[in-house]
C-alpha cells in the first residue's frame, strides 16, 4: 500500500448511493478503485469506513489509509456528478485535514464504474441531458450498432460523426432514417470545368440537317471542343471519357451524321439496352428523319425476325449491341459502314455481357474490313477507370475531359426495408416542392433492384410517379419519358434500364438499393447513377441518397452486406475495364467468329480486349460438335444464332430428346438462369 500512496498523482472522489467511489490515478494509468464510508464526528465528517477492490472481492483497509493516500495526491477532484450535499461532505472532511479539492465534469457512466474521465468542451458528448467521454459514447454507439448488425465501413463512419458533432442521441438517430442533413451529408463532389478553347459552331463545315441541329448554340461543349479538334471530323477514331450530362451523344453525332449526309456510309448507333435504342431512335427520327432514313435493330427482332421496323439499308440504324451482332452471326448485309458508335463502352468490363461486346467489336470491325467501308469508331462512356489503356487495346485516340456540370452532395443514411419507403416520401416530396433559380422542380430517379420493387415504390410515394423498367411496353415507357420531361411527375422509380443514359433531368438520385437483382453495384455503376443527378441546364446542384439496410444482402450468394458495400462505393476508385472469359465466354465467341469470318476467326479472337484461349476454345467446339473444320455445324449455327452458352444448348437438347412439355423447358430454362 505504501508504494501505491507514495506514486499517488490524482485522487478522484464520486458519491455512489450512500458511499463515494475512490479512484487514484498516475500518467493515465489507474492505480487504486475503492470505497469510502464517512461518519459524522463532534469535528465534523471523518472517514469511517474504506474498502480497497481487489478483483471480485472488497478488501478493507484502515481509514487513515485514505487520510494518507489523500494528503499524498497531487491533486483532489470531486465529480460533477456527485450532489450539492455531497460535495459540501467532502469538501468539509477534506478541510479537517487542510485539504482542498476541486469539482470536475467528468463522465458518469465512468464515474459510475470507478474510471476517472474529466471532460472538456473539446471531449464531452452529448447524452440525454447529460454529457459523457468519447469512449463510453462509442461503447453506447457500438450497442446500437450491434443491435442493427452494422459492419465495419459503416461503424467507421458513424464513430467519426460522433466525434466531429458530440451528440451521441443525434448519430443514433441515423439508425432509424433520421434525415438530419448536417449528418447524412458524406461529402460534396464540387462542380468543376476545364479550361478549354470551345469551338464556335458557326465556324463547322457541316450539312445542313447537322448544322440546323446546332443552331441553338454558339459554341460546342467541351468534350465536343476537345474531339473536334483532335480529328473527329478528319475520320479520326476515339474513345471519348466525360461525365454524365457533358454532350458525349453529339460527339458520335457529328461524326456519324456528318458522313451520312454526305453519302460516305450510314452510321451505326449502338447502345447496351433496348430502351435506350427506342429513345435514341425516336431522337434521330425527329432531328434527321427528313434527311436520313432511320431504322432500329433491338435484341427482340433476334425472336421475331420479320424486318418490319428494321431496314439494313437505312442511312442511320440504332441497336442494341445483340441485336447488331445478331445481324452479323446470321450473315445479315449491313451496307456501307461509315461510322460506328458504341455508347456505354465500358460494359466491356462487364462480367455478364461484355465478352459478347468484344466479340461484336471485333466482328462487326470484320464485317467493315471485308466489305472496305472505311470505317471510323467512335467509342464513348462515362466512367472508365483505366482509359489511357482502353483506348491503345481499340487502337482509338483517347479524348478525356474531367468535369462536372453542378456539384453533387451524397447523403447516406440507415433504414430497413419499410423505413426506406418512407424516406424515399419525404425526399421526393421536399424535392419536387422546391424550385431551382432556372425555374424547375426538383424530380427524384429512385434506383432499385427489382421490378416487383418498383410497383411498390411507386404506389406508395404521395406525389405522382412512375415504375419504369424493360417490362413495360414501349408506349408506357414513352408515356413515362414525356411525363416527366414535362414536370408532370415528381419521380421515377426504375432498375438499371435508366443508369445507361435514358435522358432524365433529375435533380436527385436516391439508392433504394445497392443491388441490380442479385449483384452488388460496381463502382462504375454507381458512379454512372449517381451521374443522373442535376443537369446544368436544370438544376443548381444535385443531391444524392444512398438508404441503407444494415447487414442485408438480396440473395445467398452476395458477399458482405448493404452497409458495408456503401462506403466502399463512396470511396471507391473506378475500377479498370477489363473483359474476362471464363470457358464457356470463350467457346461463344470463337463460335460467333467462325460463323462470320471462317479460318479468319483467330485474327478477331487476337484483336478483341479480352484474353481468349483459342486453341483450348477451338478444341471444346469440335468435341461438342459445334463445328466441322471452320464452318459451324447446324447445331453450332442454332447456338450462335440465340446466344445459348453450350451448357444452355445441351440442356435444351436433352430435354427434347426426352419430349419434355415446352412450358416446362422455358421454365427450366429460367430456373437455370437464377443458379
Amino acid at each position: 500500500m505504501s508504494k501505491q500512496v507514495a506514486e499517488v498523482g490524482t485522487l478522484f472522489l464520486h458519491e455512489s448511493g450512500d458511499s463515494y467511489t475512490v479512484v487514484v490515478r498516475r500518467d493515465g494509468e489507474r492505480l487504486l478503485r475503492g470505497r469510502l464510508d464517512l461518519k459524522e464526528t463532534d469535528a465534523g465528517p471523518r472517514p469511517g469506513r474504506f474498502r480497497v477492490t481487489d478483483g471480485d472481492d472488497e478488501v478493507p483497509r484502515r481509514p487513515e489509509q485514505f487520510v494518507e493516500m489523500a494528503r499524498r495526491a497531487a491533486r483532489i477532484r470531486i465529480s460533477e456528478q456527485t450532489s450539492r450535499a455531497g460535495r459540501q461532505t467532502l469538501e468539509a472532511m477534506l478541510r479537517g485535514y487542510q485539504l482542498d479539492a476541486k469539482q470536475v465534469r467528468t463522465c458518469r457512466y465512468c464515474a459510475g464504474k470507478g474510471r476517472y474521465s474529466p471532460l472538456t468542451s473539446e471531449t464531452a458528448i452529448k447524452a440525454d441531458d447529460e454529457h459523457i467521454c468519447p469512449d463510453c459514447a462509442k461503447r453506447e454507439l457500438e450497442r446500437e450498432a450491434n443491435y442493427r448488425g452494422l459492419r465495419s465501413g459503416a461503424r467507421d463512419r458513424l464513430e467519426a460523426l460522433l466525434l466531429e458533432v458530440g451528440d451521441l442521441e443525434r448519430v443514433a438517430n441515423l439508425l432509424s432514417g433520421q434525415l438530419d442533413p448536417d449528418l447524412t451529408k458524406f461529402d460534396e463532389i464540387s462542380a468543376t470545368t476545364d479550361e478549354i478553347d470551345p469551338v464556335p459552331t458557326g465556324e463547322l463545315d457541316l450539312e445542313d440537317a447537322l448544322r440546323s441541329r446546332l443552331e441553338a448554340f454558339d459554341e460546342l461543349l467541351p468534350v465536343q471542343s476537345l474531339a473536334v479538334r483532335n480529328g473527329l471530323l478528319e475520320g479520326r477514331d476515339q474513345l471519348v471519357v466525360s461525365a454524365t450530362a457533358t454532350g458525349k451523344t453529339l460527339v458520335g453525332e457529328l461524326a456519324g451524321m456528318e458522313r451520312a449526309l454526305k453519302g460516305e456510309g450510314k452510321l451505326l448507333f449502338l447502345v447496351p439496352l433496348v430502351a435506350l435504342a427506342n429513345q435514341k431512335h425516336e431522337d434521330f427520327e425527329r432531328m434527321y428523319g427528313d434527311s436520313l432514313d432511320v431504322s432500329i435493330r433491338v435484341g427482340a427482332s433476334r425472336i421475331r425476325d420479320d424486318g418490319n421496323r428494321f431496314d439494313p439499308g437505312a442511312d442511320v440504324i440504332v441497336g442494341t449491341y445483340e441485336g447488331i451482332d445478331h445481324a452479323l452471326r446470321t450473315g445479315r448485309d449491313l451496307g456501307d459502314i461509315g461510322t460506328v458508335v458504341i455508347d456505354e463502352v465500358h460494359n466491356l468490363g462487364e462480367e455478364e455481357r461484355g465478352h459478347r461486346l468484344d466479340g461484336l467489336v471485333s466482328r462487326l470491325k470484320h464485317y467493315c474490313e471485308v466489305n472496305a467501308c472505311g470505317t471510323q469508331w467512335v467509342y464513348l462512356s462515362a466512367t472508365v477507370g483505366n482509359a489511357s489503356d482502353l483506348a491503345a487495346q481499340l487502337d482509338a485516340q483517347l479524348i478525356e475531359f474531367e468535369e462536372r456540370p453542378v456539384p453533387i452532395e451524397r447523403h447516406v443514411t440507415f433504414a430497413d426495408g419499410p423505413e426506406k419507403i418512407d424516406i424515399e416520401n419525404k425526399l421526393t416530396t421536399r424535392a419536387f416542392d422546391s424550385k431551382s433559380s432556372k425555374g424547375y422542380r426538383g424530380q427524384t430517379i429512385v434506383f432499385t433492384n427489382s421490378r416487383r420493387r418498383c410497383h411498390e415504390i411507386s404506389r406508395r410515394l404521395e406525389y405522382d410517379s412512375a415504375p419504369y423498367h424493360a417490362g413495360l411496353d414501349y408506349g408506357e415507357r414513352k408515356r413515362v419519358e414525356r411525363n416527366f420531361g414535362d414536370q408532370d411527375i415528381a419521380a421515377v422509380v426504375t432498375t438499371a434500364a435508366l443508369a445507361a443514359g435514358v435522358d432524365f433531368p433529375a435533380s436527385q438520385v436516391i439508392f433504394d438499393s445497392l443491388a441490380m437483382g442479385i449483384e452488388w453495384l460496381s463502382v462504375q455503376e454507381f458512379e454512372q447513377m449517381l451521374g443522373r443527378a442535376g443537369r446544368p441546364d436544370y438544376h443548381d446542384q444535385g443531391t444524392v441518397y444512398l438508404l441503407v439496410e444494415p447487414d442485408c444482402s438480396y440473395h445467398s450468394s452476395m458477399d458482405g452486406s448493404e452497409d458495408e458495400t456503401a462506403f466502399k462505393l463512396l470511396k471507391g476508385e473506378m475500377e479498370p475495364v477489363v473483359t474476362r472469359y471464363d470457358e464457356a465466354a470463350a467457346i461463344e465467341e470463337t463460335l460467333a467468329n467462325i460463323t462470320v469470318a471462317g479460318k479468319g476467326a483467330k485474327r478477331l479472337n487476337d484483336r478483341m480486349v479480352g484474353e481468349i484461349p483459342t486453341k483450348h476454345a477451338l478444341g471444346k467446339l469440335i468435341e461438342y460438335d459445334f463445328i466441322d473444320g471452320f464452318e459451324p455445324t447446324p447445331l453450332g449455327r442454332a447456338v450462335t444464332e440465340h446466344f445459348l452458352e453450350p451448357s444452355e444448348a445441351f440442356f435444351i437438347l436433352d430435354s427434347i430428346r426426352s419430349s419434355e412439355n415446352p412450358d416446362e423447358l422455358v421454365a427450366g430454362i429460367e430456373l437455370r438462369g437464377e443458379r
